[in-house]
């Protein structure tokens, strides 16, 4: 096997193993602003510029992705959002 195609394979196995997700938040009628701007900061380490503008951004666009990463650690985040009453999904 020439070098260049196994430096190919552990490339693409590195790039199978850092697969990234996306947690996308929707908007929706029951929660305020300030609610939403909290818990971004909380459950997905958000400055408050941040939390603000994503908040900013699913009020007029209808939803925003709000953390990418990796599947195991965007799932507990995935379900706090939940838990709070907001309406979210891995992507």
């Amino acid at each position: 096997m020439s070098t260049k195609r196994k430096i190919q394979e552990e490339v693409e196995v590195l790039e199978q193993e850092t697969e990234q997700h996306e947690i996308v938040l929707f908007n929706d009628d029951v929660n305020t602003f300030d609610f939403v701007i909290d818990s971004l900061i909380e459950v997905c380490e958000h400055t408050l510029e941040q939390a603000e503008q994503c908040t900013i951004l699913v009020h007029y666009k209808g939803k925003c992705t709000v953390k990418t990463g990796e599947y195991n650690d965007l799932k507990p985040r995935c379900t706090a959002l939940l838990t709070r009453g907001l309406s979210a999904e891995i992507v």
